[in-house]
Order: structure tokens, then C-alpha cells, then sequence
């Protein structure tokens, strides 16, 4: 079953954000938009790529009332120690969550249970804690914050546009579709 459309389930953890070690709950999701990005394991070697590449275009996200947490099975302990030591983990200004329980890992369906690790997943979380896009990637392939931004102002455009579609490629700005008889066979 896809977890498209179903409301993310009850979790409590700590993170890492700013300094400072918080709590955040799936309350915490309610009213804005969020994405939440599982990575493998800290001090690794795909996951700072991925995770410097959102850390450098995270006020493009914030700009569009995006908030991203990152999610891995270490502790916020380590999340800290990493940001600590890590040039490019150094510049992350959101939430890093630490899962050493994997319940949140769980809860998304990304935990590889013979390793105790996350998988490579990208979860877009509208305003009322309904998941509304899910990528998950293969271990050595990383993802693209530009891509995921363009995915994020679609599913803002769509939930905004009752009866409208994103196409494939679609920019902000650019022709939606309406889906309606008079298109069938006409695409």
C-alpha cells in the first residue's frame, strides 16, 4: 500500500538544529509544508553531498514556507559531533533528527532492517501531515535539491489549484494542464 495521501504517523525524537538539541514531534509538521529526507548514516559519503546541496539552497525552500528536516538512524549526538567536524555539515541550518530507534525509519517504510539503516527517501508533507510526494533512491544515487524544489512548487500549485495538473518538466509560471474529455487523446 502507498503512503500517498495518508497522514504521517505519531513520532517523538530529538534533533539537532541550530546549535541546540530540540524535540519534534509530527505536530510540528501541521500548517506548513515539509519535507522529510532520510540519508544512510552520518560521516559517509553520499549523504554530505545530498545534504550540503539542500544546506545551499535551503532559503529557497524557506522562501516558499518549506521546512526540512533530515532523518537517519544515528543520534542527535552524532548529528551534532558531524556538524561539529564536517565543513559542508557545518553549513546546515535545519533540523537534523536523529531515528536510533528507527521508528521514524519505520514509519516511512525506509528502514533497511538487516542493516538498521535509512534508505535514500524524500517524503513532501503538505500542510495537513498528508504525505504528497515520495521518492526513494538506491544507495549510491544521490538526489537533487533543484529537482526536489520543482517538485515541492508543483505539489504547492496543485494543492492551491483545485482541477489543475503539473505536467512533466513543469516550472513555476509555465502552462498547467485541466484535465477534462476534451484533452483525452489530444496530449
Amino acid at each position: 500500500m502507498s503512503l500517498i495521501n495518508t497522514e504521517v504517523k505519531p513520532f517523538k525524537s530529538t534533533a539537532f538544529h541550530n546549535g541546540k538539541f530540540v524535540e519534534v514531534t509530527e505536530a510540528d509538521l501541521k500548517g506548513k509544508w515539509s519535507i522529510f529526507f532520510f540519508y544512510p548514516a552520518d560521516f559517509t559519503f553520499v549523504c554530505p553531498t545530498e545534504l550540503g546541496d539542500l544546506a545551499d539552497n535551503y532559503e529557497a525552500f524557506k522562501s516558499i514556507g518549506v521546512e526540512i528536516y533530515g532523518v537517519s538512524t544515528d543520534t542527535h549526538f552524532t548529528h551534532k559531533a558531524w556538524h561539529d567536524t564536517s565543513e559542508t555539515i557545518g553549513k546546515i541550518q535545519f533540523p537534523l533528527i536523529g531515528d536510533p530507534t528507527a521508528v521514524i525509519s519505520r514509519n516511512f517504510e525506509v528502514l533497511i532492517e538487516s542493516a538498521g539503516l535509512a534508505d535514500r527517501g524524500t517524503f513532501v508533507i503538505d500542510p495537513e501531515g498528508r504525505i504528497q510526494i515520495i521518492e526513494v533512491n538506491a544507495g549510491g544515487v544521490g538526489r537533487d535539491a533543484l529537482e526536489l524544489l520543482r517538485k515541492v512548487k508543483a505539489a504547492q500549485y496543485v494543492a492551491a489549484h483545485p482541477g489543475e495538473v503539473c505536467p512533466a518538466k513543469w516550472k513555476e509560471g509555465e502552462a498547467t494542464l485541466a484535465p477534462s474529455l476534451d484533452l483525452v487523446g489530444k496530449i
